[in-house]
């Protein structure tokens, strides 16, 4: 069956079918397609285009098609067009005439527009479920380590002192904005399509403002043609992903690099590494490794919706049946991707004698001793210069500042006195930042509490 046979007769080139075809990716969206269906019929009802037992017929066999696919005992017929044709096909074998009257007043145009919008908002709201979750492995992890000093970094060189708990809210933080976006993308994408025709509406007396009401979308399109010719919806949940994975990668990144012999800051669970097929001792950090090569998936997916759109004129163009594979793929990455880290990250073993012994090593207390010195009265760029000939004189000889001699210290300022040690401890130095965003514990301990309030309020919990 094809929807649009009449003015051809339908029959094709099988080469044509294989190249239009979509039901082998949007079937997918079975669920949303039945369920606007429903919706469609119902006011179709309401508003006498078709009668009310018409209307009662039509549901009650849509609400049957989705039940027996839900159970199984019902399966798609992957020789149909796309899963519209097949829904509506099934229906009319099921309850005959009234089956051919759900496409009135609709193209497939706007129904394919409701039904990916639809699809789309599903789909944010698990990102968002997930997501949560991971930034909440993320404080449950960061609250255990408050006091773990470590390296922080620029230039991949040891900086300054932090703790494993202010780093890993780094990324809790970039999660909380990532989640923000989608919220703010789904949005955009609850704006109803349906009623806008091929391109130019109906003179069917629609009634939109009923349809969206009972989908749960916020409002209506303004503008026929724009709401069957425009995927500006897609590409924002695109891009929003892409950063989302951008985020994943950086965070993959710091483990790969903190799984080495280098650093050795964690070890992963056996349940989340690899081995080597040829050498013995390897335990790879394959998880972390992969979402950072599915970032570029994900790249692509976006750069392949914004080429086909970019030059495409007003209305609808089949051009358009290419954003679904597109992002049926960066959805299905970056669920995949976020599911696997936060259990990931539950189950690893951090090492703090580790992460001390590189922190004590890397002269991160410098900018504090600097600081001692200010606060004797010393202005900040003589301090500067005398505590980096202090570092120069400890790389020279092999010390740390904190094993250097008060005399040599009063070599270079006599405001060198025996408080100087306690100023460059690393755990004073991390304690003293108590600024609120700062790494002391008191501060993480605050943006942990006010993390866990924003993802409460954030959205969906469970599915």
């Amino acid at each position: 069956m094809k929807l649009w046979a009449g003015r051809t007769g339908g029959d094709v080139d099988e080469r044509l079918s294989a190249i239009n075809n979509s039901i082998g990716f949007d079937s997918r969206m079975y669920r949303q397609d039945i369920t606007g269906s429903i919706a469609h019929a119902k006011m179709l009802g309401r508003v006498g285009i078709v009668t009310p037992e018409e209307a009662a017929q039509i549901v009650e066999g849509l609400e049957g098609i989705l039940a027996d696919l839900e159970s199984g005992a019902l399966e798609i017929d992957m020789t149909c067009e796309d899963i519209h044709t097949f829904v509506e096909a099934t229906l009319t074998e099921r309850i005959g005439t009234a089956g051919k009257k759900l496409h009135t007043a609709r193209s497939r145009n706007d129904q394919v527009a409701l039904d990916i919008r639809m699809y789309l908002a599903d789909a944010i709201d698990h990102l968002t479920r997930l997501a949560k979750d991971l930034a909440g492995a993320l404080c449950d992890v960061a609250e255990q380590h408050l006091e773990t000093v470590m390296p922080g970094y620029t230039h991949l060189q040891r900086a300054q002192p932090v703790t494993l708990g202010h780093y890993l809210m780094a990324y809790a933080q970039m999660l909380l904005r990532d989640i923000d976006r989608l919220k703010d993308c789904k949005r955009r994408t609850l704006v109803l399509p349906l009623g806008s025709g091929a391109l130019a509406g109906t003179t069917y007396p629609l009634d939109r403002a009923y349809v969206a009401g009972l989908l749960g979308f916020e409002g209506v399109s303004l503008n026929s043609i724009d709401g069957v010719s425009d995927r500006d919806f897609a590409l924002e949940l695109l891009g929003d992903l892409s950063i989302m994975m951008m985020h994943l990668s950086r965070f993959s990144e710091e483990i790969c690099l903190w799984c080495s012999w280098e650093f050795k800051f964690v070890t992963l669970s056996d349940d989340f590494s690899t081995g080597s097929s040829i050498m013995p001792q390897k335990k790879n950090p394959d998880i972390t490794e992969l979402v950072r090569g599915k970032t570029g998936r994900v790249y692509g997916d976006l750069m392949t919706l914004l080429t086909a759109m970019k030059a495409l004129p007003l209305a609808y163009n089949k051009d358009m049946q290419e954003d679904k594979e597109a992002l049926f793929d960066a959805i299905d990455t970056a669920q995949l991707s976020l599911s696997v880290l936060a259990p990931m990250l539950r189950s690893a073993v951090f090492h703090p004698a580790n992460m001390k012994k590189a922190a004590a090593r890397g002269f991160i207390n410098a900018t504090d001793c600097a600081d001692y010195m200010v606060r004797k009265g010393v202005p900040f760029r003589d301090a500067y210069r005398v505590t980096g000939q202090l570092v120069k004189y400890c790389v020279d000889r092999d010390l740390t500042l904190e094993d250097l001699p008060l005399t040599d210290y009063r070599q270079f300022s006599l405001v060198f006195d025996e408080d100087v040690y306690d100023a460059i401890d690393l755990l004073t130095c991390v304690s003293q930042r108590k600024l609120p965003g700062g790494p002391a514990p008191e501060a993480v301990r605050e943006t942990i509490r006010l993390t866990r309030q924003k993802l409460s309020a954030a959205g969906p919990d469970s599915d």
